[in-house]
């Protein structure tokens, strides 16, 4: 990926190269072909029309009234080409704009959800905000607007080679004295079409340079106006229970009043432009007649080929004025392009500083080894400060450790386990082929059918409605068997209790030999936590099992004890044994 600083186009390009060269590059090259043969074929409707119009204004000139009947027969043809390209142009365009939509949508979820970068990439700063608006909205406007300016650019060139011929023809010569200098212009016209789309042109450019910086900064605040009720809907329960409606709808009003001074900037910096371009068209219409009239009234043309040179120059100027005529979608399409390449260049130098930076935590699956092993492991933030101080210990096979202090390092702890936090240094080991299992506080349960969010993330039509059942029954939600197959906002519907012994369910069906417990049980009261933990022991008494928590009574499930104590210096980690009843709870502590 590009360097920011690189042209724009250049990084554009990489991604045009991309699905252009994809796995299905020739039929998109194909269809490319079929796109710009048909745009040529566009063309042709204007050029033949132009010939159409000579001979009709030239038989009412003459009151023909056989070359008329001749003449208003073949506007039929003209019309039936021009429907059967029209149709055959969309269809292929519509196909080529979806189609790279897909594939750089494609591109960039890879990357965003692979290796937790999804997760890590809310803890760097850059131009990298609303990744969901990014994916679903700029990659949009990226592709579709992109397909529709090379189209209009590529209609507007022959449009341009086609009409500079005519006019060139049809304009004869001028013969003009300049102090006393005999001067002789063959096709005048075609000069004068230049000069007046080239000033037109570039007075409308320098009145849209505000335009661009305007479009810019009102998609940035939609994204955030969007993104805001995003928040809202995925956490309507937690609002709706504090009853905090009131400070939601004042947070987004203030984000939608940033999209209020968003939009009337824009509102602005078009009026600028729509100023010149409103009085630029009407003149546009009448200038050709006005500078080929005195050649009819002179008698030197006929009235056909007036209205011919007319068509001729509005075409000419047409297709020069192309700037002006998508001044505003090409500062859309470059804004959201802007805002595609920053979140594919901040992929990029994350996956870039994670693969090869020195500074990170080394997480391996080792046949040698037999025990999660931390060698030398410290943990920082993002910019390097310290979170955890650098220690070395063993978890062994079947053991029961509970880590207790710092919540906000614990965590980190087992994000970089799983790999998902790699800022810092050390090594971390784990034997291979061993299953691990992530519970976090709130298991995530993703909406549709309840059985995919009892097997999630596995697939649910390998997961058997006896399985199923059995595990929903092992775990005291025997009730929700029967809605197996209902479709719900799982996160909305379940209480935190049932959701974190859906939790000990997925384990049942995961089997694993690992077992990381994030304050898995803190929703549940303490014959809730009896079960579940007693299911631990009868289930996986094999099992390793990790637990963050901080209230007393997991200390009778552990038979260890890490405890992470904050310092000014960063976390320390020191070790004691977790008392085998709950009366003894002495903080015994020591340096690992």
């Amino acid at each position: 990926m590009g360097h920011p600083q690189e042209p724009f186009f250049r990084r554009f390009l990489e991604l045009v190269r991309g699905y252009w060269s994809s796995e299905r590059k020739w039929t998109v090259r194909f269809l490319t072909i079929g796109f710009v043969i048909l745009t040529i074929g566009q063309v042709s409707q204007p050029v033949m029309f132009n010939l159409w119009s000579a001979r009709l204004f030239d038989s009412l000139e003459q009151h023909s009234w056989d070359r008329f009947l001749t003449v208003s027969a073949a506007i039929g043809l003209i019309i039936l080409f021009n429907i059967v390209v029209q149709v055959l142009h969309l269809r292929i365009k519509r196909r080529l704009q979806f189609g790279w939509r897909r594939w750089l949508s494609e591109q960039v979820l890879v990357e965003w959800l692979t290796r937790g970068r999804h997760h890590q990439l809310t803890y760097l700063q850059g131009d990298h905000d609303n990744p969901d608006g990014r994916i679903a909205e700029d990659i949009r406007i990226t592709t579709e607007y992109a397909m529709d300016l090379a189209h209009s650019l590529l209609y507007c060139l022959t449009l341009l080679v086609s009409f500079t011929n005519i006019l060139w023809m049809l304009s004869d010569s001028l013969d003009i004295t300049i102090a006393g200098m005999a001067l002789h212009i063959p096709g005048y016209l075609l000069y004068v079409a230049i000069l007046y789309a080239a000033i037109g042109t570039t007075i409308a450019l320098l009145l849209g340079r505000p335009l661009v910086r305007a479009v810019n900064r009102r998609q940035g605040l939609e994204a955030d106006y969007r993104f805001g009720l995003v928040r809202v809907r995925e956490h309507a329960q937690a609002i709706a229970l504090l009853h905090a409606e009131g400070e939601e709808r004042r947070h987004l009003f203030s984000l939608l009043r940033g999209v209020r001074a968003g939009w009337y900037g824009q509102t602005w910096a078009l009026s600028i432009v729509t100023v010149f371009s409103a009085g630029y068209s009407v003149l546009c219409a009448g200038f050709p007649f006005l500078i080929a009239a005195p050649r009819y009234i002179a008698g030197v043309i006929t009235l056909g080929v007036l209205m011919q040179t007319a068509q001729a120059f509005q075409q000419t100027v047409a297709a020069l004025s192309w700037p002006i005529d998508n001044l505003g979608h090409v500062a859309e399409w470059k804004a959201s392009v802007e805002r595609v390449l920053g979140l594919k260049t901040a992929l990029f130098h994350l996956n870039r500083d994670v693969e090869r930076g020195s500074q990170r935590i080394l997480v391996e699956h080792s046949h040698r080894a037999q025990t999660l092993s931390f060698q030398d492991l410290a943990i920082t933030d993002v910019s390097g400060a310290p979170l955890i101080n650098s220690f070395s210990t063993q978890i062994f096979p079947g053991q029961r450790v509970l880590i207790v202090g710092d919540p906000m390092a614990a965590v980190t702890l087992f994000r970089a386990v799983a790999r998902v936090w790699p800022w810092g240094s050390g090594r971390i080991a784990l034997p291979a082929h061993t299953r691990v299992f992530f519970m976090p506080q709130r298991p995530y349960l993703p909406q549709g059918p309840f059985r995919r969010a009892l097997c999630y993330p596995s697939n649910a039509e390998t997961l058997s409605d006896t399985v199923a059942a059995e595990a929903l029954r092992r775990v005291g939600l025997s009730h929700l068997i029967d809605r197996l197959y209902d479709n719900a906002a799982w996160e909305d519907t379940l209480p935190l209790a049932e959701q974190q012994r859906i939790g000990f369910a997925r384990l049942l069906l995961r089997r694993p030999d690992w077992i990381f417990l994030e304050d898995a049980t803190d929703a549940l009261d303490h014959e809730g936590e009896r079960q579940m933990r007693r299911l631990l022991e009868d289930e996986f008494p094999r099992a390793t099992v990790l637990t963050i928590g901080s209230h007393e009574r997991l200390e009778a499930y552990h038979a260890r004890k890490l405890i992470l104590t904050r310092t000014p210096d960063g976390v320390t980690v020191t070790e004691a044994e977790a008392p085998a009843d709950l009366d003894e709870l002495s903080v015994a502590s020591g340096p690992l």
